[in-house]
């Protein structure tokens, strides 16, 4: 019964268009205030105790390096070193497009910094080179999805602490399904472009793309940092966080000097706005997850699957089938605080690796910040370019359809996603 009433004003909440983590924080404090003798003090401190995770400091600091680059010329050096290399090719400018996402994805670890930062500079240049409109929207939508998988992510961070493994093996477990995402989408767009009829131009000479390498290695050592850092053992995934935005801070203000003293103050507010958001969310989730714990909802879940000897190949199907539907609805750090305390304890049961499976779910979460009715990525490109909603789901459709088969593969080859870590960290 208990279990009802808290989906019933869950889901009543959401229809009426409630923001999410008040759907999560009231049905849940309801339900436990009418079927448990938790008083609401007790209620108050469980959310706080909840996101008292050391690895949840990562967020806010991957939010203010991603914004500090983001509002400075980091982003542009990135566009115009990516040009460099790709942007000859049939399809070169949204091809830079998406290459130059998954290089400041690899900075930012967010899918809307992603889309904001590499949409605004690119949007312009791509139909002013004679590109359909609808085909530079579809590019920048879709490659900026790319932010929340490839590392450092805050998605694999809330999935993470979640499911308490390592977020360095996570890290590294979405570096290859990141990289090979990003080039099928590649792959896609130079077929487009040829189809309309594009042809290859003159490449940049060595001279000049080491230039423009030069141009953006400042803001290309961010991952450099982050990334060695954390595998060369020198610090752990949250200290990573730290220097990274300690080094955006530093070549921004002084290197770039793109970015005053007093607008800094504004950046890092504009991030604690977005990190409260996330990390309300996140409180909220957590109780609402612990709520199903206590009432054994995951302990029967897995038995009733096991005993209706549904493999994890059909477990599988059915994760990326509910996780696409959820995924168009809601948030994805919402999503994870949900549905991982529900579905991992019946993979880990069916022999599914928990890492395997984390990348697994975060490609869903792609998929749904593209998918309508509302997909984060849709608003944010909608409202760079101007153009409908419709117009915008339209045009990502190819590029959408390609994510979907890289989850296809990521799902049914597991060694796509474990090859790395399993290499490296054992």
């Amino acid at each position: 019964m208990s279990v009802l009433v808290l989906f019933g004003i869950f889901f009543f909440l959401v229809i009426l268009g409630t923001p999410i983590a008040i759907c999560l924080g009231a049905a849940t404090f309801t339900t436990l205030m009418l079927f448990t003798d938790i008083s609401p003090i007790e209620i108050s401190s469980m959310m706080f105790e909840k996101v008292e995770h050391y690895s949840l400091m990562a967020i806010p600091m991957f939010i203010l390096a991603g914004n500090l680059l983001s509002k400075g010329s980091a982003a542009q050096r990135i566009i115009e070193f990516a040009k460099s290399i790709v942007g000859h090719l049939p399809g070169g400018l949204p091809i830079s497009a998406i290459f130059a996402s998954i290089i400041f994805a690899a900075v930012s670890g967010s899918s809307p910094a992603t889309v904001v930062a590499i949409g605004s500079i690119m949007f312009g240049a791509i139909t002013q080179a004679g590109y359909p409109k609808k085909y530079a929207v579809g590019t920048i939508a879709t490659a900026g999805s790319l932010g929340i998988l490839i590392p450092p992510s805050i998605v694999l961070i809330v999935y993470g602490v979640t499911a308490e493994v390592s977020i360095g093996k996570l890290f590294m477990a979405g570096v290859i399904p990141g990289i090979m995402l990003g080039i099928m989408m590649m792959l896609v767009t130079y077929v487009g472009a040829v189809r309309l009829g594009f042809k290859r131009s003159k490449p940049e000479s060595f001279k000049v793309r080491l230039t423009k390498m030069k141009d953006a290695s400042w803001g290309l050592m961010t991952i450099m940092i982050v990334m060695v850092g954390i595998y060369g053992g020198i610090f752990t995934p949250t200290e990573a966080a730290a220097v990274a935005a300690v080094w955006a801070f530093f070549i921004s203000v002084f290197i770039y000097k793109d970015i005053k003293i007093t607008q800094f103050f504004e950046t890092a507010l504009d991030s604690a706005k977005t990190t409260s958001m996330i990390m309300f969310i996140i409180a909220n989730a957590m109780l609402f997850a612990h709520f199903l714990t206590i009432e054994n909802i995951p302990q029967g879940i897995t038995s009733a699957l096991i005993d209706a000897n549904v493999d994890k190949y059909m477990f599988l199907l059915l994760v990326n089938v509910l996780l696409i539907i959820a995924g168009s609805f809601m948030e994805p750090s919402a999503i994870i605080m949900i549905m991982v305390p529900l579905l991992l304890p019946v993979a880990v049961a069916l022999g599914i690796d928990p890492i395997h499976f984390g990348i697994v779910i975060t490609i869903n979460m792609e998929l749904g910040m593209v998918s309508p009715p509302v997909g984060l990525n849709l608003f944010v490109t909608s409202g760079l370019t101007g153009m409908s909603i419709k117009d915008v789901i339209i045009a990502a459709f190819p590029w959408t359809l390609t994510i979907f088969v890289g989850l296809m593969l990521v799902t049914y080859i597991p060694q796509i996603a474990l090859f790395l870590p399993n290499l490296m960290m054992g």
